[in-house]
């Protein structure tokens, strides 16, 4: 059996205890960010070898290419393994977290300057964190990595945020704790109400009769909609961003979201797929409305990071909307775009965010009408911050204006009526335009501190930034780097659903 999934999980753990107990005992605070890359980037290649796994042998419907299934509680009618597998769900979000972590820590060299060793070792723990969850397969493995990947972020919030980063940690922790707490509620149900008791993924599929589904599928939306976020359970957001350092914010928006997105294909259509046909069109009127709640309220915002915030929200609505579209319609294209979405947003946002720390950082300020003349001042800055925000509207030629194309035509396939989502891109485009004309067109307010404002972005911290950006040009080629493995993960669940109705 491969230990590769283990790996995934143990060599940033095991790199957490080593850098926090070198950089601590003498080895030098910034050190510990170069211990925090090395065992960053052998996760990526771990993480690139598993993905690479599954593209050049893409699994059958509803197989994995890579598994593995650890003993843990054996007891008298209770017992839980840890189950892990990878498919063309998982795969590309392992991939993009190892991705997103190393460009997170190298921009961390800049932007964080207190207690080092503390923070890289609670990144890593992040990352071990977010591994284990997008590679569980039971239920409770799967709560327990969402769980222990909370605690580190209200650290990481809570001591290294902004002035108001103990309150954005506490509605963050409770608002979180909250949510999965009811999703848990869900799980037990299933346990208990399913036949034979099992928390394994792969053994509920087809077995939870259709009068258990409804509850469990409610207590599950609960958590994942409190994760992605979407409206009305989406306040806690924009405060944790905002507070959030910006190279938390790589994970913090562009990785954790994806728990939900990935449990809402794997769990909540995977194990109840007659409630979610039942009710797929209350959930395409969430997912539709914080679309617009969040591109609208973005336009709004006066703080880049506030702005970016929304953008999610928005953005995450697209998943939902894709996945629940395929519900509806049988097409499996909504489920594809959304896998490819989550990509692409996590790389794209990963670089706004980042790019606001900068930003931050040079001018002492996020506050857009106070960040004129940006393009005169910090040239490269502004072009940084021009691309990358073509890359969140969905501009050829990032890959994510594919995605957001895919999701569209998969939701007018099942609603005509919701080609009206179209609008969405364009109120995007319309803020973030905005948001150019006002920080690099328009003169500099006369407020502006001449000090600071003369500062531009070091080459180094730039290629940080363009290395999140690279991999969205390159897939509007090589799309079928996602699009191949995530293809039978959508058919089987369109076929899943078919199969549930007419059993």
């Amino acid at each position: 059996m491969s230990s590769i999934l283990s790996l995934l999980i143990l060599v940033p753990l095991l790199g957490s205890g080593v850098t926090f107990a070198l950089s601590s005992l003498g080895g030098g605070r910034k050190n510990a960010s170069y211990l925090a890359a090395a065992f960053a980037c052998a996760t990526l290649l771990v993480a690139g070898y598993a993905f690479w796994s599954v593209y050049s042998g893409t699994p059958a419907l509803g197989q994995y290419a890579l598994t593995e299934d650890h003993p843990w509680i054996t007891l008298p009618g209770f017992g839980v393994d840890i189950l892990l597998g990878l498919d063309g769900l998982s795969a590309p979000l392992v991939l993009v977290s190892g991705i997103a972590a190393v460009l997170s820590i190298l921009s961390s060299r800049t932007l964080i300057d207190k207690n080092e060793p503390a923070y890289y070792s609670l990144l890593l723990l992040v990352l071990a964190s977010v591994m284990g969850a997008f590679t569980s397969l039971n239920l409770v493995v799967f709560y327990l990595f969402w769980e222990l990947t909370l605690i580190p972020m209200f650290f990481l919030i809570g001591v290294w945020g902004g002035d108001r980063r103990k309150y954005a940690a506490l509605k963050f922790i409770i608002f979180t704790f909250a949510g999965s707490a009811v999703m848990l509620l869900g799980f037990l149900a299933l346990y208990f109400g399913a036949s034979p008791s099992t928390f394994d993924i792969p053994n509920l599929v087809g077995r939870i009769p259709a009068g258990l589904q409804y509850l469990p599928l409610l207590a599950v939306f609960v958590g994942l909609a409190v994760e992605l976020p979407v409206f009305p359970f989406h306040s806690w957001q924009p405060d944790a961003y905002e507070q959030a350092p910006a190279p938390v914010n790589a994970l913090l928006s562009g990785i954790l979201p994806k728990f939900a997105g990935y449990a809402v294909i794997r769990i909540a259509l995977g194990l109840f797929p007659q409630a979610a046909y039942q009710y797929a069109w209350a959930f395409i009127i969430v997912a539709v409305f914080s679309m617009f709640y969040g591109a609208v309220v973005a336009l709004l915002q006066s703080d880049l990071k506030r702005m970016f915030a929304y953008t999610s929200i928005s953005h995450m609505g697209f998943v939902l909307f894709g996945a629940f579209a395929t519900v509806l319609s049988g097409n499996p294209l909504g489920i594809e775009g959304a896998i490819l979405l989550m990509f692409t947003h996590a790389l794209a946002v990963g670089a706004l965010f980042t790019l606001s720390g900068f930003v931050q950082n040079q001018s002492g300020t996020r506050k857009i009408p106070l960040l004129g003349g940006m393009g005169q001042r910090a040239p490269l800055t502004a072009a940084l911050l021009a691309v990358s925000s073509c890359a969140a509207m969905g501009i050829p030629p990032f890959a994510s204006f594919l995605a957001e194309l895919m999701v569209i035509s998969g939701g007018v396939s099942a609603y005509a009526s919701t080609a009206v989502t179209v609008l969405v891109p364009v109120i995007t485009g319309g803020y973030f335009l905005w948001m150019l004309k006002r920080v690099i067109i328009d003169p500099s307010p006369p407020a502006a501190d001449p000090g600071t404002a003369a500062r531009d972005i070091s080459r180094v911290d730039a290629t940080v930034v363009a290395l999140y950006l690279v991999p969205l040009v390159l897939l509007t080629v090589f799309s079928f780097l996602i699009l191949s493995p995530a293809a039978p993960v959508a058919q089987w669940t369109a076929n899943l659903i078919l199969r549930g109705l007419h059993p």
